[in-house]
Parts: C-alpha cells; structure tokens; sequence
C-alpha cells in the first residue's frame, strides 16, 4: 500500500495538517487598510493580523481606530492630497511602507438619480474614486520600486450592475478600470491590483435603516440566492486571499462576494418564471 501523499501549499512544500491555509498568509508583510475603523475595515484589521500581516490603518480621525491593534495610526481626508502625501511619507520614514494595500474607505449618501446635485456628485467622487487615487498612487510606486505588491480595491456590486447611489456607483466603477490600469502597467514591477465587489454587507451602517423600517430585511433578502447579507468577515476573507501569494497568479480580476446578488435576477424567477 503506497503511503499517503501529504498536503503541499502553493510552492509545493509540504504542509503539516494544521497548516491547509498556510497559502493565505501575510507573515513578514507590511498592510495598509484604509477605512479601517468601519466595519469591513476592523474585520481587515484583524484578519491581516490574523494572518501574519503587520497592519497599519488610516481613516478620516484617529478616534474611529479605538480598539484596533494597529501598528501605525493615519488620520487624514481621502480628498486632501497633500495630506495624503504626507501621511504616506510619515509611514514610509518610518520604513513601514506597505507590501499590501487594501483601499476600503468609502461613502455615500445621494441614493437616487433625484437625491444627486453637482454637490453630492463632487463629494462622492472625491472620497471614493479620487481619494482611493490619492492613497494608491503613491503606494503603488513605492511597490513598483522595492520589486511588487497587491493592491486590493474593495468596490461594490454597484460597480457592476445599478443598486441606486449614482455617484457612488459611477465612482466604485471607475475603482475597476483603475485597478486594471495598474496590474497592466505595473505587473513587470511585480505589482498586483484587484478588485473585491461587495453586495450588502451587515454592518453597524443598516442599524439606522432597520430601526426606521424593522421589516426591510424581508424585503431586501429576497433579491440574495443566498438568503442573507454578507457578513464582514466574508468580506475580508476574500481580500486576504487576493492580497496573498495564493492569488500570486491573480491581477486584474474583479470578484463579486454578493451572496449571489450579481449571478442574476431571483425575484424575476420566483415572480414571472414559477408563477407560471
């Protein structure tokens, strides 16, 4: 009887029993997680910790990373280019510029086409495509000069198909094209960018909704095969697997972690094609 062939991760070593996700590692890397104090954001902060990763966040005030062990604090406006270079040369004096770079901030108010002014246009842009801008770019430099990275974009299933929120959706989209552009242009540098589109995500941003109307999972959920939102941790699980040498392959992909949302249309199937 032959003997049995043990585990081997993405290199071909052999992996101990305990060790089936020693490829979803970051050991002896250095993150930078924006959006860091929300709720996807802390569920990046500990996984990437989790995982080996030295993580550092950034959000808009210092107070919103109570809590988190981080290794480095950034607190500036995604608008304020200027601040964002500083903020960024401060870490990298520091000589924790980052191997990853999940660019998770985001914001959005203007629901409908009829809630969208110059204003709100001009607003969600700027924090959520320009200001994604201003933290990649630099970033996504420093990699290409020490010899590679990942970037991993969290976007929204709005990139890919209309859920309302105008701006935002138009902003989250230009994320795609964005990350494209990297992975072609700086892949001979070793710089990896991808992109993760989340469908509803339960975090602590539905508890103002459900405390207003405490029957609107019934009617969200049945748009979702799956039944149910996503959860953060989900989320995160995914963006540890593209920003690891597991997707070392993998760049210039955008995956959807939408319970389903994006597969197709199960209120038409339930409502038009059963009915009949």
């Amino acid at each position: 009887m032959s003997a049995e062939i043990p585990p081997r991760d993405a290199y071909g070593r052999t992996m101990a029993t305990g060790d089936l996700f020693l490829p979803f590692r970051l050991d002896g890397k250095r993150a930078l997680i924006t959006g860091a104090g929300g709720g996807i954001g802390r569920a990046l902060v500990a996984l990437f910790a989790a995982a080996g990763a030295e993580v550092s966040g950034a959000d808009r005030e210092a107070s919103l990373m109570d809590g988190l062990d981080l290794a480095h604090r950034l607190a500036f406006d995604l608008a304020d280019g200027a601040a964002v270079d500083a903020a960024f040369a401060e870490l990298e004096a520091a000589g924790a510029a980052p191997d990853v770079l999940v660019s998770n901030a985001g914001f959005t108010r203007g629901e409908t086409l009829g809630a969208v002014n110059r204003a709100v246009w001009d607003k969600e842009l700027a924090i959520n495509l320009t200001g994604a801008f201003n933290v990649a770019a630099p970033v996504v430099e420093g990699m290409a000069r020490r010899g590679g990275g990942s970037v991993v974009f969290i976007a929204s299933v709005n990139a890919l198909a209309h859920y309302g929120n105008p701006a935002y959706s138009a902003a989250k989209a230009g994320l795609i094209a964005y990350a494209k552009a990297i992975a072609v242009e700086r892949g001979a540098q070793g710089v990896r960018a991808n992109v993760v589109c989340p469908g509803s995500v339960r975090t602590r941003a539905w508890d103002h909704r459900l405390k207003e109307a405490p029957d609107l999972l019934s009617h969200v959920l049945p748009h979702y095969p799956l039944g149910r939102l996503v959860t953060p941790e989900e989320v995160a699980r995914v963006a540890l697997f593209l920003a690891s040498d597991a997707a070392s392959g993998v760049t210039g992909a955008v995956l959807p972690v939408d319970a389903g949302l994006t597969a197709g249309n199960l209120r038409f199937v339930k409502d038009v094609i059963e009915r009949e």
